[in-house]
């Protein structure tokens, strides 16, 4: 459980992950797949176009070499694991190599973003209230944070809490992260339509 009394209405154990071993040595193995079936990917980026994401300067968190995006944004700055997935995203102009469980700090100036995403990755941080609060902190106000998900994950990774709830538990879980995190309005959370066997869930938010 991280050091932190925001955490302390989680079960003591919520945090923690069947493989405790470094995330960096876990993704230091290049995966260029895709972790959710077309018909999931397509919803993600059609959510994207009805937010119109794609008009601002975006940061894509635990990113990889592919970022959703139908249209590249104005700007698309990817921070995650793997540098070799970073450097295969087409549509980045900038790329980061971060592991957000070992800090929860954003290498970012204040309000530097017009929007914040991350695509079925929530469920692997062990200190998400921080790493929200620091998303506020580098969107502009009135910029979006979009936080999508599905029912995949590397089982090993993810973390105890989310291995043992449902789906609609997930979105009430990171509706709270949200919350406790501070500063963000408007939180909703919605099942999208997809085409194929993948749902998709998504928790879209506003900054203050």
């Amino acid at each position: 459980m991280p050091d932190d009394s925001r955490y302390a209405e989680f079960p003591a154990d919520f945090f923690q992950r069947v493989d405790e071993s470094t995330d960096e040595q876990f993704y230091d193995t290049p995966r260029l797949v895709t972790h959710i079936d077309d018909g999931a990917i397509d919803a993600v980026g059609a959510l994207y176009e009805q937010l119109a994401l794609q008009d601002g300067d975006v940061l894509d968190l635990m990113s990889s070499w592919v970022s959703h995006f139908r249209k590249p944004p104005k700007s698309l700055t990817v921070l995650g694991m793997n540098e070799f997935e970073l450097l295969r995203n087409k549509m980045a102009t900038q790329r980061v190599v971060q592991d957000l469980n070992v800090n929860p700090s954003l290498p970012f100036v204040a309000e530097q973003f017009d929007a914040v995403t991350c695509v079925v990755s929530v469920d692997y941080l062990t200190r998400p209230i921080e790493v929200l609060q620091d998303v506020r902190r580098v969107v502009r106000p009135g910029g979006r944070v979009v936080i999508t998900f599905s029912n995949r994950c590397f089982p090993t990774k993810a973390i105890r809490g989310w291995l043992m709830t449902g789906d609609r538990d997930h979105c009430q879980i990171v509706e709270r992260y949200l919350e406790l995190a501070g500063g963000w309005l408007n939180i909703t959370s919605e099942q999208r339509p997809t085409s194929e066997r993948d749902p998709l869930f998504a928790v879209v938010a506003r900054r203050d």
